[in-house]
């Protein structure tokens, strides 16, 4: 593995071995995840409050389309760079960049501009997707498979509770203090920066020592959907997956629309959106720690995946009769709050009967191009609905594309339960 951290590390020796015990390398990795969510949940309510000051909530659905071709083109380039240059200096050297990028934005924000506020969210969004793929790299490097099945419950709570502290800490620093939406990126910032000690520190101490294993093939990302094809399997996953990736900014954007007609004050705005986002990480807790192992345990992984595509569609009935922030909000947390818990939890069980390297392949090409495909169709099904034909439909007549889709996606989960039961009998075979 020439770049392995392994190779890189000079302390991968025998020195501090009574502090590389799995519960405390869990514990670093738990503080180093929640200060990842907790940053991004400074910038995530800073980058939509000036979006919609600058260019307005119409204009999203243009700012989605941007976003997901710039990640397009900007993955493939990033996973060329990890190749050739080890995680651990990927991830240090990206922390530092991040931060003096936060600290040139904020000089750009003094006298905001439209194509300032367009590159900040892009900015924000494709930051997360690095900064969360970089930790579970590294933590995917450093677990065999049992250790993981042991310990990323615990680690993958510590982004939830600093998505719920990013929240509240953001939403106080506006309302308590004389800091405005705009000095969020500099607190931010200086998370990121603890982030990097951080990471040091653990490379200090031997904690990034990874496991020996064959390093996966770069490639299959580009040949993933010809996997997709030969496996009726994986293509419903997909088609599950994808669909709800197609919904999603339909929702968001009648939540953000709603967002912006009862809050039109940057200040207050951001502050709202700095709590709602708190609120969300709060419901994915609870389902995390109380609704998901139930379903499982009693009614399995086909009832987990229902759980979210009927609640979206209860929710966007209530914003199609009533289009209230109401509505608007629990549609939101109906789409990321349950699909950052329960149906995460649900898809992955689908995987486990399934070859690792299908695994590998499929989920390679659904991650890195189908989501932000996806993502991309959903941003113009509002352009052309809503702004492009002659007959364009209200922001609340999108709930009725959200409850076809939904129906769609219940669908397929009903299919794909005969394929779920014939793999685990192959599976135990």
């Amino acid at each position: 593995m020439t770049n392995s951290i392994k190779n890189n590390s000079r302390n991968c020796d025998g020195k501090y071995f009574a502090i590389r015990r799995l519960g405390l390398r869990t514990a670093f990795l738990f503080i180093n995840f929640l200060l990842i969510i907790m940053a991004l949940y400074h910038l995530k309510p800073a980058s939509r409050s000036l979006f919609i000051e600058s260019l307005g909530a119409d204009r999203l659905p243009h700012v989605w389309i941007g976003t997901g071709l710039t990640m397009m083109l900007f993955i493939p380039f990033y996973n060329r760079m990890v190749v050739r240059i080890s995680r651990f200096r990927v991830v240090l050297g990206t922390c530092l960049a991040i931060s003096g990028l936060l600290v040139i934005f904020r000089l750009l924000l003094i006298t905001p501009t439209q194509a300032v506020s367009a590159g900040f969210y892009i900015f924000v969004d494709i930051l997360g997707v690095v900064l969360v793929e970089q930790f579970w790299s590294l933590t995917n490097s450093i677990y065999s498979t049992d250790e993981g099945q042991r310990w990323y419950g615990m680690v993958g709570t510590g982004g939830l509770v600093g998505g719920v502290l990013g929240g509240v800490v953001s939403a106080f620093i506006i309302r308590q203090t004389a800091l405005q939406t705009p000095d969020l990126l500099l607190v931010a910032g200086g998370i990121i920066l603890t982030i990097f000690a951080l990471t040091w520190v653990m490379d200090r101490f031997g904690l990034y020592c990874e496991v020996d294993r064959p390093e996966p093939d770069p490639r299959p990302a580009k040949n993933g959907w010809r996997v997709l094809g030969k496996s009726r399997y994986l293509f419903l996953i997909a088609a599950i997956l994808l669909l709800a990736q197609l919904a999603s900014p339909l929702i968001d954007y009648q939540f953000l629309k709603t967002v912006e007609e009862a809050y039109p004050e940057r200040e207050a705005r951001t502050a709202f959106l700095s709590m709602f986002f708190s609120l969300m990480g709060t419901v994915s807790i609870g389902v995390n720690l109380g609704l998901t192992p139930l379903f499982h345990r009693k009614l399995g992984a086909i009832a987990g995946l229902l759980v979210q595509p009927l609640m979206m569609s209860l929710c966007a009935f209530g914003f199609l009769v009533h289009p209230v922030l109401f509505w608007g909000g629990a549609s939101k947390i109906s789409d990321r709050g349950l699909s950052y818990s329960i149906n995460r939890a649900s898809k992955e069980l689908l995987y486990i009967p399934v070859d690792p390297v299908l695994i590998y392949q499929a989920k390679a090409w659904i991650d890195m191009f189908g989501y932000r495909m996806f993502k991309v169709f959903g941003s113009f099904v509002i352009l052309i609905f809503t702004q492009w034909l002659p007959f364009a439909i209200s922001v609340q007549g999108l709930s009725s594309f959200t409850i076809g889709i939904c129906a769609l996606w219940i669908g397929l989960i009903a299919v794909i339960r005969t394929d779920y039961r014939l793999a685990r009998k192959e599976e135990f075979a």
